[in-house]
């Protein structure tokens, strides 16, 4: 009650009095009745129809991963080590401008028209990039296939945590976006047969892996018709007729948890769309302590991921000698670490509080990514102990990434979360993440341990700051409505 009271008096401060305006507002308890909802077939088919989609995006991007070695082969499209880095920033740089573009149209007009656009743009650049004749044109459809997946981020996240029953959103949002890891570790073995199976050519092996890929991320499209608009987003429409019969329908297919009391009732005005200028505004002047928390977190995280996941293929093939065509099953442990830590640590974020998790997974990562590249600086590492190794780090890292998107989601109001959640992983992912892939790449290409060892120690060094950030600004959202913690700049009173 009291934290609906606050953050109703921080929306009416945003918005202004709506003393004025009595006979626009309406009553609605369908957030709380969201929030109360068991687990469903409804729930299970929703994470089918979205979730599948990190799961791809997790076969393809692993593939450029898989093959960045090969790329490099002049029977492909002879890349240098450079180059290799310089196609993976265009996919973060892509994925940054999709993002912003494509999280501001979630927020203007509804998640769920956004989900086939973006999967659509996503689908037909990956096929395109298996049949780039030249680096110039691999560059460009490696930019748009970014800018489809950086439009998937924003939709699709904001619309899982607005669906999901707020005592299961921490794990279920880790959960889906750990997914991306399965994909990985399906591209990983694909690598591996399309170039070392004897199914393809050399020169088509490469082809193949992206235009397979691509192909199929349409097979997801099918799926899609049957999700609902966010009846959270429909209400800011005025459209709460339609919200009341999306909420009804799922009621149908779910039970709702026991309670002594009715679902609470929060009193509406919504002022319609709000654009970026003001989006700013209602961020820094009103949430700066969470902007910080915000940027921290993504940035951090993506710089150390992009880092390392983009050249991983470069350190096993120059300094541990594994054949190019073999890379891919060195990725399967690492994948398998990647997705079970969100999957195996989600819980405890839900039971323990985002404050104590957030702050344990950045650190941990921060200490063993610094120790990993201590032990390859000495060379005491194999090819095999190597993987094992990222693989250990990244079972804490993956779960910490996860949650850097489930903050940013939930920390800001309804009508801007997906925007806030496109323009935080624009920023953190473009400061991190286009840089942390050069910058790897030119160390790996200097053929010194000791500079990679500083990259090393530079992306374990983020992610301490982060955990720190984390420990002195995360806020308590577990098991909390989302218009609890972020109140709806809509919101005037609770009924």
């Amino acid at each position: 009650m009291e934290a609906y009271d606050g953050e109703a008096n921080r929306a009416a401060h945003i918005r202004g009095s709506a003393s004025a305006r009595n006979d626009r507002m309406f009553p609605t308890d369908v957030p709380a009745r969201l929030d109360r909802l068991r687990w469903s077939r409804f729930h299970t088919l929703l994470i089918a129809a979205l979730g599948t989609s990190w799961i791809i995006d997790g076969l393809e991007v692993t593939l450029v991963g898989s093959l960045a070695s090969v790329l490099t082969l002049p029977t492909s499209l002879g890349l240098s080590s450079a180059q290799v880095g310089e196609s993976a920033s265009a996919y973060v740089a892509g994925a940054v401008i999709g993002a912003i573009v494509f999280g501001s149209l979630a927020d203007r007009h509804g998640r769920r028209k956004l989900f086939f656009v973006t999967l659509g743009l996503y689908a037909a650049a990956t096929i395109a990039s298996g049949f780039a004749p030249n680096f110039a044109v691999f560059l460009a459809m490696r930019f748009l296939t970014g800018a489809g997946i950086g439009g998937e981020y924003a939709a699709i996240n904001s619309a899982i945590q607005e669906f999901m029953p707020a005592r299961l959103r921490g794990r279920i949002d880790l959960a889906v976006n750990g997914s991306f890891w399965l994909g990985a570790a399906a591209g990983a073995a694909g690598a591996v047969l399309v170039l070392d199976s004897g199914l393809f050519s050399p020169e088509w092996g490469w082809r193949a892996a992206f235009i397979i890929g691509g192909a199929l991320s349409l097979g997801i499209l099918a799926l899609r018709p049957f999700v609902p608009e966010s009846p959270r987003w429909l209400l800011l429409r005025r459209r709460h007729d339609e919200a009341e019969r999306i909420v009804v329908a799922i009621e149908a297919r779910a039970r709702r948890m026991a309670a002594d009391e009715p679902p609470q009732t929060i009193l509406l005005d919504p002022q319609g769309h709000v654009g970026w200028f003001e989006l700013f505004g209602v961020l820094l002047r009103h949430y700066p302590r969470r902007v910080v928390l915000g940027l921290s977190l993504m940035g951090a995280q993506a710089f150390l991921y992009n880092a390392i996941f983009f050249t991983y293929a470069l350190v096993l093939t120059r300094y541990y000698g594994v054949s190019e065509l073999r890379v891919g099953l060195f990725l399967l442990p690492f994948a398998a670490g990647n997705f079970l830590g969100p999957l195996l640590l989600g819980p405890l974020f839900d039971e323990l509080g985002r404050r104590a998790m957030i702050t344990a997974t950045y650190a941990v990562s921060g200490v063993l990514i610094i120790a990993t590249g201590a032990l390859f600086e000495a060379g005491l590492l194999t090819a095999l102990t190597q993987t094992l190794a990222w693989s250990v780090v990244f079972f804490f890292a993956s779960a910490a990434a996860s949650s850097a998107y489930l903050t940013v989601g939930e920390c800001f109001p309804l009508e801007v979360r997906a925007s806030a959640i496109a323009w935080f992983y624009a920023i953190g992912t473009g400061l991190g993440g286009v840089a942390g892939p050069i910058v790897f790449g030119h160390l790996i290409a200097s053929g010194e341990r000791s500079n990679v060892f500083a990259g090393y120690t530079l992306g374990g060094g983020l992610m301490l700051a982060a955990a720190l950030v984390a420990f002195l600004l995360a806020v308590r959202a577990e098991r909390r409505s989302l218009e609890v913690v972020a109140a709806p700049l809509a919101l005037r009173r609770e009924g």
